[in-house]
């Protein structure tokens, strides 16, 4: 099984929960990024706040890294997954 295939997510009811969770975990991390950003933007139309919205900024980008790492982690897992079930296959045969 390749990576990022649509195969790998469809696989099993497991192989779907997990690509679920991946995605409730990636949206999550997409919306708390752009609050930071937005926020951040809001308070920098303040002076006295420029320190608060520089590390809205920091969170935010944090997040928007975390984002591809997600998805790299739900599809080695899926890979994972799918190898696993091979190896079994070939275990009973």
């Amino acid at each position: 099984m390749r990576l990022f295939t649509h195969e790998a997510r469809q696989h099993s009811d497991e192989t779907r929960r997990v690509y679920a969770a991946y995605e409730v975990a990636h949206t999550l991390a997409d919306f708390i990024a752009a609050i930071s950003f937005l926020i951040g933007s809001i308070l920098f139309l303040w002076p006295v706040y420029e320190v608060q919205a520089v590390w809205l900024f920091i969170l935010g980008s944090v997040f928007f890294c975390l984002k591809p790492s997600l998805r790299l982690a739900r599809e080695v897992q899926l890979w994972r997954m799918g190898n696993l079930d091979t190896l079994a296959d070939r275990a009973r045969e």
